[in-house]
């Protein structure tokens, strides 16, 4: 086989495999949590043999789902630490970021941190549990970067940027979803209250020299 047939049947592979998302996506939309692999074979219109053979089991086609998302997040997430503003406003507008993507998509949210209570019959609920961890550890480790990039924060900066970025990272997580579930204050009082929070030490933090400022 010749490159150019191995580069046509990876592209074929490739457009193949963000179709099956896009129909596991839809599924996930429908059922949140409830979400399982003969639903999404179905909607594919497919059998489950052939889900299995593009993501291997469950975990690797949760795996997928759960980068696609991450990284649309992380992208946004990025957008609102660089927009042009000063420090507090780019702090509530990464929260509200946070706060308004969950929001949006629920049942999105609650299928990547919420195990289901049971599938459907012979079909299992996806292991959740499992897989949610690395996810928020993806995270912490991406928002660490970027606090050891952009803020001197003296001796041991490294570490104690791993320890804000997860921190932060484990804050959002625990109040967004107990804002979801409850809807106790608007979003807005939500991210003023967090950002509040956080606050006292960012602001006191300096910017690193030659980096693109916090």
């Amino acid at each position: 086989m010749d490159t150019t047939q191995r580069t046509d049947q990876q592209r074929s592979a490739d457009r193949r495999r963000r179709e099956l998302l896009e129909a596991a996506d839809r599924v996930v939309l429908r059922d949140g949590p409830q979400a399982s692999m003969n639903a999404i074979a179905a909607e594919a219109g497919i059998t489950k043999p052939i889900l299995y053979r593009h993501f291997g089991d469950k975990g690797g086609l949760y795996a997928a789902l759960a980068k696609r998302h991450t990284d649309a997040l992380l992208d946004s997430l990025r957008a609102a630490l660089d927009a042009p503003a000063d420090r507090r406003e780019r702090v509530e507008s990464t929260l509200d970021t946070y706060l308004a993507a969950i929001e949006a998509r629920p049942q999105v949210y609650r299928f990547l941190m919420h195990p289901a209570e049971g599938g459907q019959a012979g079909d299992q609920g996806f292991d959740v549990g499992k897989h949610s961890a690395p996810l928020l550890r993806r995270m912490g480790e991406e928002l660490a970067t970027v606090i050891e990039e952009r803020l001197d924060l003296g001796p041991g900066s490294q570490q104690l940027a791993r320890v804000w970025g997860h921190g932060i990272v484990g804050m959002m997580h625990a109040a967004g979803d107990w804002w979801l579930g409850e809807r106790p204050c608007s979003r807005a009082e939500l991210v003023r209250s967090l950002a509040d929070l956080l606050w006292g030490r960012l602001a006191a933090a300096g910017d690193k020299m030659g980096g693109p400022g916090f």
